[in-house]
């Protein structure tokens, strides 16, 4: 239920729903093989979409993020995640080779400069991105900005993210032992 009488959702105000013109895997190294998709424009304003995390991946949502009669949208799963390989793999899956895959995709996609688009763990990698990769990146778009410090992390891993939305919490929590709970990160991380 809207909040406000009469308020849009914001799935309402995104772009209606299409479908990748590109779909690949794409060897990054280390044994990983990350997930890549196209959508919108091939010829169009090149820009990648960074998911936040943690784990999730890209979803079919984001491709709606952009106008595709404009924007040629690039969509990835990071290592580890979502429909790239080894799945939930933690070896040789730091920022740095994250920030070494984005550049992979550019350089496998033949893209000189493109926008960079990240919005929560995506926000903090794409800052990162664009500091290692300045002559690579057009703008920066950044939402919901998550930088990884310890008081973010207190707060979303000791309950904070289960005041907004506690059905989903109780069954992120709910999947550890309850002597494990007081900390999330270590419990799944094990």
């Amino acid at each position: 239920m809207d909040k406000v009488a009469g308020q849009k959702r914001a799935v309402q105000l995104l772009y209606p729903s299409i479908e990748p013109f590109d779909q690949r895997i794409l060897s990054v190294g280390d044994g990983h093989h990350i997930y890549v998709e196209q959508c919108g424009k091939p010829d169009g304003v090149p820009v990648v979409v960074l998911h936040g995390g943690p784990g999730g991946g890209c979803s079919p949502s984001m491709r709606r993020y952009f106008d595709p009669a404009v924007y040629r949208v690039i969509l990835f799963d990071q290592r580890g995640c979502g429909r790239s390989r080894p799945h939930a793999e933690v070896a040789h899956n730091t920022t740095w080779h994250l920030v070494s895959d984005i550049e992979k995709i550019r350089e496998a996609l033949g893209i000189e400069r493109w926008m960079v688009f990240g919005g929560s763990w995506g926000a903090t990698l794409a800052l990162i991105y664009a500091q290692a990769h300045v002559s690579s990146v057009r703008h920066l778009i950044l939402r919901g900005v998550f930088l990884g410090e310890k008081s973010e992390l207190d707060w979303f891993y000791g309950g904070g993210a289960g005041r907004f939305w506690p059905e989903a919490w109780a069954r992120f929590a709910d999947l550890i032992p309850e002597q494990e709970q007081d900390d999330l990160i270590a419990a799944y991380g094990a």
